[in-house]
Parts: C-alpha cells; sequence; structure tokens
C-alpha cells in the first residue's frame, strides 16, 4: 500500500460495507438493516455480510445444516475441552467461548484445513476442465503436501455426520454439483488406493465450492461453525465445583527431566 493511499485514510473511515448513522439509520451492505433486513435470519445476515449475495432458502438450510452438524456438546472436542476448562476456572461465558473459537483455528482441523480443502476442490475442478483426471490431481497433491484435507479422520475410521450430510444435500437439491461430484469420486479413489475415507469436512468444502464462496469467504463462514455445541459444556461445567474438570495431582505427573539440584 502506497504511502499516499495509507494517508488518504487519515482521520476518516473509508468503507463500502456498511455505517451505523446514529439517530437516523443503518447502513448493511447497501441495504437498511432495520427495514430492508428485518426479516432475514441471523445466518442469512451473517452470510450475506461476507458474501454481499443474497441466498435462496434451500441453500440457507443448507449452510446452517452445516453448523448443526458439527456442533457437538462434547466436552472431549478439543474447543469444548478449552470452553469447559476456562468454565471451571471461572471464566465469563464470552470469554470461555471465543478462546474456544480461537483454538477451532487450528491446523489438523478446524479452520485451516476446511480454508486449503475448498481451495483444493475449486483447483481441481479447473485441472478437470483441462483434461486432468482427478486421481492424477490428487496424486500430484499428496506427492507435494502429503495431505489431502477432507480425508482420513484421526481417532475414528468413518464420520458419523457423512450420511446425514450427504442425504440432506440430496433433499434440498444439492449432490450434482461439479465439486460434490469430485469430493464423493475422490473418496472411492482414495479409500481403494490409499485406504482413506472422506470426513465430512470435505463435504461442506464441496457443497460451499458449489454455493460459490472463496476460501477467503469460506473460512469466515466456518468461523462459528462448533459454537452451538460449547455452551452446553460450559454451562454443566460450571455448574461443578471450581477446578473440578479434568484436575490432576502433582504425584501424577511424570518428570523426566534434570534431577533435583541443590540452589546457592
Amino acid at each position: 500500500m502506497s504511502q499516499q493511499i495509507k494517508l488518504n485514510h487519515e482521520d476518516t473511515i473509508i468503507t463500502r460495507m456498511g455505517k451505523g448513522f446514529l439517530g437516523e439509520r443503518v447502513v448493511y451492505r447497501g441495504k437498511d438493516l432495520h427495514h430492508q433486513l428485518k426479516n432475514s435470519q441471523w445466518i442469512e445476515l451473517f452470510a450475506f455480510g461476507i458474501t454481499g449475495r443474497e441466498f435462496t432458502e434451500n441453500e440457507l438450510k443448507l449452510l446452517n445444516f452445516i453448523w448443526v452438524s458439527t456442533s457437538y456438546p462434547d466436552k472431549a472436542i478439543w474447543p469444548n475441552h478449552i470452553t469447559a476448562l476456562a468454565a471451571s476456572s471461572r471464566s465469563t461465558a464470552s470469554l470461555a467461548l471465543s478462546i474456544g473459537i480461537t483454538v477451532f483455528e487450528a491446523s489438523i482441523y478446524g479452520g485451516k484445513p476446511l480454508k486449503v480443502g475448498i481451495d483444493f476442490f475449486q483447483r481441481a475442478a479447473h485441472a478437470q476442465k483441462q483434461g486432468i483426471s482427478i486421481s492424477d490431481f490428487a496424486a500430484k497433491e499428496l506427492l507435494k503436501h502429503k495431505v489431502i484435507y477432507g480425508y482420513g479422520r484421526p481417532l475414528a475410521s468413518s464420520d458419523e455426520r457423512i450420511p446425514h450430510v450427504v442425504n440432506f444435500a440430496h433433499e434440498l437439491g444439492f449432490s450434482s454439483g461439479e465439486h460434490i461430484k469430485i469430493a464423493l469420486e475422490l473418496a472411492q479413489h482414495l479409500k481403494k488406493s490409499k485406504g482413506l475415507s472422506m470426513n465430512v469436512a470435505a463435504l461442506y468444502c464441496a457443497l460451499c465450492a458449489d454455493l460459490g464462496f472463496t476460501p477467503e469467504e469460506f473460512h469466515l463462514f466456518t468461523t462459528p461453525l462448533v459454537l452451538a455445541g460449547m455452551p452446553p459444556c460450559y454451562i454443566e461445567a460450571k455448574e461443578n465445583p471450581e477446578g473440578s474438570f479434568l484436575p490432576i495431582r502433582c504425584d501424577r505427573v511424570t518428570y523426566t527431566g534434570t534431577a533435583k539440584r541443590e540452589w546457592c
């Protein structure tokens, strides 16, 4: 960014996204928030804020189910684990939930794999149009990156969410998009050649690629993906005695470092 462009922003806020004219109105991506958007569902407003596009009723149902299907109220799941620890230490709800969302921004699950995953499917679709087979494209990807996000799952060989997402996408008319076809074709290939099963991230990425999300937009959309599973974990941990979530006695810690030393 040039110095002049920076100076153009001095003492002013330049925006094309929105503005609150206090005492008068609020503009949200060119629309009046309290008039034109007053009937919007929250997810509808959220998706519109990210993409600037209005989605159909069925598209919004699919986007909503992507969130719902991954909202597990299980304190053993890492983001929920952190939320429960925060509650057990008597943190406020906003701090506990926000740190849980932050932990979802991980390199092996959550934010990064989803952003990389949708980019993979969009590149795969482009390669297919150039006459490159999906199996050949996947082989090059594995050679370069050692992994294709959306295939393989730690701790489990199958993903219980897949049939529900596939069936719901079919009900809503989203089972024939080019990216979802690639995801399912690749699932068969990797299962046969590498023994890798598809996990639901591949479906989320492919379906949202078919809906026209860019990787950056999809990354923003999936930021609160597991949020609805966190409040039950927070509440339950808060109901229990302080510090009672997975406590470990000092004598259970196995120490293999430097032996006890005398201090001068």
